[in-house]
């Protein structure tokens, strides 16, 4: 389904979930490359631009949360991008549509929309992307500084299960956010030149939101590693603490063990005819049990 705005001369064609009918009309009435076309019809493409005499066409990946608000997953955004007319397709409702749907409610009340050139609406598009997957990041990073405070408290699994998710999705987020770097930089380098005057400190813009949400991209994927190691270190040294209580208890009840088995056998021992050799062996083994604990704590072993 394609819907147009008018703003002048200049055009903005959004089309959501495109089928071969509005491919036709791209083919057709604006002659795109075959190639470019049949990337439209392909979901899952590497993020690029490719440049032409007359037009480039951007496919771009950013992040967005699932309808859990648990999970990342990739959102890709193809635009056609002319002296005239912008055209940008998504399979499904999203940033560019919400933005889209704001110009023409406001054309509707016969608002100036001020966008003079395709170059200033494209900078308004990938403005909105930028300025929604920084807000993306602010929450995972909420995310982080929720485990750090949870990191002490005594629901382990719970922190595990937050540990793998976050890291999961910041793991998808720097895959998202590397390959692109190189392609952002190409409008500040003047690589991607575009059709209007003046535009480098709009593109200096967008590679600054682009170049903040790398850095804290790896600051997150650092503060992450370093929270599951401390984590990992508490819970090694949580079952070391498990393991020498119960090897100590161990050796206190292996003596004792030895007593009992051995005056269980149906063989003549000391103190086995007399009547009081059961209270003599408990006092025994009191006492034996009283002087090894009291030796593993002058060893500061427990």
């Amino acid at each position: 389904m394609i819907d147009t705005i008018k703003m002048g001369r200049l055009k903005w064609h959004h089309i959501l979930n495109p089928n071969e009918e509005d491919f036709g009309f791209l083919r057709d009435k604006f002659h795109f490359h075959p190639l470019d076309i049949e990337d439209c019809k392909s979901v899952n493409q590497r993020p690029k631009i490719d440049i032409y005499d007359d037009y480039y066409f951007l496919i771009l990946h950013f992040p967005n949360f699932d309808r859990q608000n648990v999970f990342i997953k990739t959102k890709e955004i193809k635009i056609f991008w002319g002296e005239d007319f912008v055209i940008s397709l998504e399979k499904s409702p999203w940033v560019v549509g919400q933005l889209f749907n704001e110009f023409k409610e406001r054309e509707e009340r016969d608002e100036e929309l001020e966008v003079g050139t395709s170059d200033t609406l494209l900078y308004r598009v990938l403005e909105r992307l930028m300025s929604e997957s920084l807000y993306l990041l602010r929450k995972v990073g909420l995310d982080l500084e929720l485990i750090n405070r949870e990191l002490f408290g005594k629901k382990q699994v719970k922190i595990i299960e937050r540990i793998s998710i976050t890291r999961k999705n910041i793991i998808l987020v720097n895959t998202i956010f590397k390959p692109q770097l190189r392609l952002f930089h190409k409008f500040e380098t003047g690589q991607v030149s575009g059709f209007a005057d003046n535009m480098e400190e709009y593109w200096g813009n967008i590679l600054d939101y682009y170049q903040k949400m790398w850095d804290m991209t790896e600051d997150y994927e650092d503060l992450i590693e370093g929270l599951s190691k401390t984590f990992d270190s508490m819970q090694t040294n949580k079952t070391n603490e498990i393991m020498k209580i119960l090897t100590l208890i161990s050796s206190i009840i292996l003596p004792l063990t030895f007593i009992t088995s051995l005056y269980g056998m149906n063989v003549i021992l000391p103190l086995a005819e007399k009547t009081t050799a059961f209270w003599i062996l408990l006092v025994t083994m009191g006492v034996l049990s009283v002087v090894m604990i009291f030796y593993f704590k002058r060893r500061r072993w427990m």
